[in-house]
């Protein structure tokens, strides 16, 4: 378990990101400034499944307990992310009409891109080009949750003492750590330990979202299996040489970036046709922290960057040298307590 207690002010948010491998929170103040009050991380060997599995959901909600109790969380209202592998989401373009009227439209369309029942889903859509008054028509952002994976969420934050004002998906809380409202062209890469998520982003606005089925774990198995070693020890040799260097541990780690490579270089390939021009790739996630990480991107042809969720908020400098060894890891968390609304 890693956590921190920061600073507490007034009007404060709760980031709750639960992950594949690990659980991970950020208090957000909003006041005169936006400051990160407490943040922790834990990992946990459950996961929440599109199944009832009360065993997984109690021992999740024990495990979020004990971190918010230890991380010093003063606030019980929450914004929650739903993952990535558990999320449809589309981008689609509807005639502009006036939202009671788009709604009814929405749930329909929504009928073509969701390949389950309306019946078994928590349907929500979003406008997201609403600056463009001058086009007949809006891009809406569809979002489905299978209604078990949102029961089974609301009980792991019931049982752990958290009332969640609202859920989104992660990429949505990417985009408000990363890069705020400023309206770029961009891909954001978000390397976790057992999935990679893809998100094309037009004009500060989301494109799209792909989830990869492999991580950070993937290559530390791929290490263990070329050296016939512990995973312990092949972890501990991908945090050490990464991409960098000559080394042979680099053979075994770049079959597996290069899924992640090719399949973002198709997306540019396909929204350049369209005339969107991608001004940088930005990476996060625990995967961000191998080293050559960037350099092996830098064919794609773009500016590269590891994402910093901590450019925009306030915190104690004293603890900067450790906070900034785990921001690459905490955006989403970041990106959930920033939301205003």
């Amino acid at each position: 378990m890693f956590l921190s207690k920061l600073f507490s002010q007034k009007k404060t948010i709760l980031g709750v990101d639960i992950g594949t491998s690990n659980i991970k929170i950020a208090q957000i103040s909003h006041g005169d400034k936006i400051v990160l009050d407490t943040y922790g991380m834990v990992n946990t060997p459950y996961q929440i499944a599109g199944k009832d599995d009360g065993v997984a959901v109690d021992q999740i909600a024990g495990i979020l307990k004990a971190l918010i109790d230890r991380a010093g969380v003063t606030t019980r209202k929450c914004v929650i992310s739903f993952p990535n592998s558990a999320v449809f989401t589309s981008v689609i373009e509807m005639p502009r009409m006036n939202p009671k009227e788009l709604g009814s439209a929405v749930e329909f369309e929504a009928k073509k891109y969701v390949p389950l029942a309306l019946s078994d889903i928590d349907l929500s859509w979003t406008i997201v080009s609403e600056n463009d008054h001058n086009s007949p028509n809006v891009k809406v952002l569809l979002t489905a949750v299978p209604k078990q994976i949102t029961q089974n969420y609301m009980r792991v934050f019931s049982l752990a003492g958290l009332d969640p004002q609202v859920g989104e998906i992660e990429a949505l809380a990417l985009i408000r750590a990363l890069i705020g409202n400023v309206p770029i062209n961009c891909v954001i890469i978000d390397i976790g330990a057992k999935c990679t998520g893809l998100n094309i982003i037009e004009n500060g606005f989301l494109r799209l979202s792909r989830n990869l089925n492999i991580g950070g774990d993937t290559i530390t198995n791929k290490i263990a299996q070329s050296l016939n070693i512990s995973e312990f020890r092949a972890e501990q040799f991908k945090k050490d040489f990464g991409v960098s260097g000559g080394t042979f541990i680099p053979d075994a780690i770049k079959p597996v970036l290069n899924i992640i490579k090719n399949e973002v270089r198709q997306l540019l390939t396909i929204y350049q046709s369209q005339n969107v021009n991608v001004d940088k790739l930005i990476i996060v996630g625990g995967g961000s922290n191998l080293p050559g990480i960037t350099s092996f991107f830098e064919d794609l042809k773009l500016s590269i960057e590891v994402g910093d969720p901590l450019r925009a908020i306030g915190y104690s400098q004293s603890l900067a040298p450790v906070l900034k060894r785990y921001a690459s890891s905490l955006p989403i968390a970041i990106g959930l307590g920033l939301r205003k609304e």
